[in-house]
């Protein structure tokens, strides 16, 4: 398995443009410098009025399948 960490600051309005289903992934930058593009949807349970903010952790399988994310603050 892979595990990238990355912070994300998308403001509401946004976010609004992946929920509408117009632009369907997030393409991140993790820490070690790695750009990770994941579906936007995986993002919904962190979804404030204010979007999406935090530093997640996203997990991959050997194939590159998506396993989990979770935000750790």
């Amino acid at each position: 398995m892979q595990t990238f960490r990355f912070r994300l600051a998308i403001p509401a309005t946004d976010y609004l443009r992946y929920y509408q289903g117009v632009v369907r992934n997030v393409s991140v930058t993790s820490y070690e410098g790695k750009r990770i593009v994941f579906p936007a949807e995986h993002l919904r349970p962190y979804v404030t009025h204010a979007g999406v903010q935090g530093e997640f952790e996203l997990t991959f399988d050997a194939q590159h399948k998506f396993v989990a994310l979770h935000r750790i603050s």
